[in-house]
């Protein structure tokens, strides 16, 4: 199973390398896994990058992973009862990623306001694959 997990980590860090942000990144790399077109996800993630594009909003690793939980755990619009365990499993993500970095906010994760940072961005993006594995996908 770790073998699967840094083949997702390795796959998103490819990904970001080649200039898919952070969002897009964690988000497109189990695209297939999730049986999803990676062009229309990319496009969904674009705008979530850089803290939603300011760096001050939430991380955009950890905005694609809450993405996939939607992704995965949704019904759809014919379905609309699956909201309250799609909210928590985005709980759980954002709630894991906040107790290991010790925040979710971009702007403090790269220490744009106190010149510490607590995670680089490949950190973060790892970070999110890990808990994508294990909260969405329920692989340990």
């Amino acid at each position: 199973m770790e073998d699967k997990v840094q083949d997702y980590v390795a796959l998103a860090t490819q990904k970001h390398q080649s200039g898919y942000n952070c969002a897009q990144a964690v988000a497109c790399a189990f695209s297939e896994a999730l049986g999803l077109d990676e062009d229309m996800v990319f496009r969904m993630a674009e705008g979530f990058g850089a803290g939603m594009g300011s760096m001050q909003g939430t991380c955009g690793a950890v905005t694609g992973a809450v993405m996939l939980a939607g992704l995965k755990n949704s019904q759809g619009s014919h379905n609309v009862g699956t909201k309250g365990s799609t909210y928590q499993l985005s709980k759980e993500i954002i709630e894991e990623f906040e107790q290991k970095n010790g925040s979710s906010i971009c702007k403090d994760l790269k220490g744009l306001e106190t010149k510490q940072m607590l995670r680089s961005c490949s950190g973060c993006i790892e970070d999110a694959v890990k808990i994508v594995q294990k909260v969405v996908l329920g692989e340990k």
